[in-house]
């Protein structure tokens, strides 16, 4: 077996039942159940125009040369109905991975979405798509086509860890990753939580809005309040 230059058919799909009930919470809330560190990096945008607000399936992991997308092609051919392809580039930004054409036959194959740790091109055309396309801006240079590469992997994206069969969570706010094992947990406690932050939510809504524990975290931290100007 090759290292470095392998695909893997199959990957775990064990968090498979939680998708639809993920798919009712704003990844916010659920980025605050896990400690408020699953998020990828800001540069990671929503790229596209998705009539459904939130993008969730099974993480289909791409390890790739910079610049180059010969395993995202054949990701694209692999990946199908409640799958998000999510693409690790080495931190590259000089050359865009996809375009239209691509972000056109995902679609075609029913993929849940994309999420690129580098650019794309064709912004104009692609903006106006109904697909959830996160992307680290845009370029008109294009990619390789060479690999070497691997498919369902551990891969780093975004700064954030993702295993093949992991659950990546996205809308506008942009993307998180929900461990598989941690799945169950997470979604129980993310619902339970969106109660409480709805009801905060209508409470700043007529300025009732507990702020209390601003001052007891002052006291806490020992810090100086003076009334007066900084002279």
């Amino acid at each position: 077996m090759t290292t470095g230059n392998r695909v893997f058919l199959k990957r775990p799909g064990g968090a498979a039942p939680y998708l639809e009930a993920f798919r009712q919470l704003p990844a916010a809330v659920v980025a605050d159940c896990m400690s408020r560190l699953p998020a990828l990096s800001s540069e990671i945008k929503l790229m596209s125009n998705p009539v459904k607000p939130v993008m969730c399936g099974l993480a289909v992991t791409v390890k790739a040369r910079s610049g180059d997308n010969l395993m995202l092609h054949k990701a694209m051919d692999i990946a199908g109905k409640d799958d998000v392809i999510i693409l690790s580039n080495e931190g590259d930004r000089s050359q865009s991975l996809m375009g239209e054409v691509m972000t056109t036959y995902a679609r075609y194959q029913g993929v849940e979405g994309i999420v690129l740790d580098g650019p794309i091109r064709d912004i104009t055309g692609i903006s106006e798509m109904d697909f959830h396309l996160y992307a680290a801006g845009h370029t008109p240079g294009g990619p390789f086509k060479d690999g070497p590469g691997e498919i369902n992997v551990p891969i780093a994206c975004g700064k954030a860890p993702v295993f093949p069969g992991d659950i990546v969570l996205g809308d506008a706010d942009g993307v998180i990753i929900i461990p598989a094992s941690d799945a169950e947990r997470i979604l129980r406690a993310a619902q339970s939580y969106l109660i409480v932050d709805e009801h905060n939510f209508a409470l700043a809504k007529t300025g009732s809005l507990e702020r209390g524990w601003i001052d007891e975290a002052f006291a806490r931290k020992e810090v100086e309040v003076i009334d007066d100007i900084w002279r």
